[in-house]
């Protein structure tokens, strides 16, 4: 019922979701950019619902405590303290070992502010996982989702490998057009 109200919801808001969500595997990184505004959240959280995804993401977890933290879960949220000098990377690297199906959703940018670079957790995840990245676009200019059909596998050349991901998003509008990509 709710995947109806959202794809209702997209398209009075005038969104599309495109591509090829990655569905049929069972363990996958999905990195979504760019992340500019506090509206991507309710976006991600719609597309989700809509096309029956099951994503998961990380949030801070003070957005786990009550009232809210309830709803939070609920939408696939996994609370990460980022204050606490622990190894999130290696933790999320066993939760891929430890269940069966992750899709695991993740801003390269790890920040809704303009950064010169992306940051690198996501794609040391996916490569120490030994699972693929899902590529997907947040473009408010065309109001579109686009998940790639086509799978990024990390090799061995990180910088070769994080530039091409740089390039891949540069140009894409986010909700905030200065905070983006350039």
């Amino acid at each position: 019922m709710f995947s109806w109200i959202s794809k209702f919801i997209l398209w009075l808001m005038g969104w599309k979701i495109t591509g090829h969500y990655p569905r049929e595997l069972s363990k996958v990184v999905i990195a979504v950019a760019p992340h500019t505004g506090t509206i991507d959240f309710p976006i991600g959280v719609l597309v989700n619902s809509a096309g029956r995804f099951r994503a998961n993401y990380v949030g801070k977890h003070t957005l786990f405590k009550p009232p809210f933290g309830f709803f939070f879960r609920w939408v696939g949220g996994i609370p990460v303290d980022r204050s606490k000098n622990h190894n999130f990377v290696a933790a999320t690297v066993e939760a891929f070992e430890r269940e069966k199906r992750i899709h695991l959703v993740i801003a390269p940018e790890g920040t809704r502010k303009k950064v010169g670079k992306l940051k690198s957790g996501f794609y040391h995840i996916a490569r120490l996982a030994k699972v693929p990245i899902c590529l997907c676009k947040f473009d408010f200019a065309t109001k579109e989702v686009f998940f790639d059909p086509e799978l990024f596998y990390p090799t061995d050349n990180e910088a070769a490998d994080m530039q091409f991901i740089w390039d891949y998003y540069k140009g894409v509008q986010g909700a905030n057009p200065e905070k983006g990509i350039l």
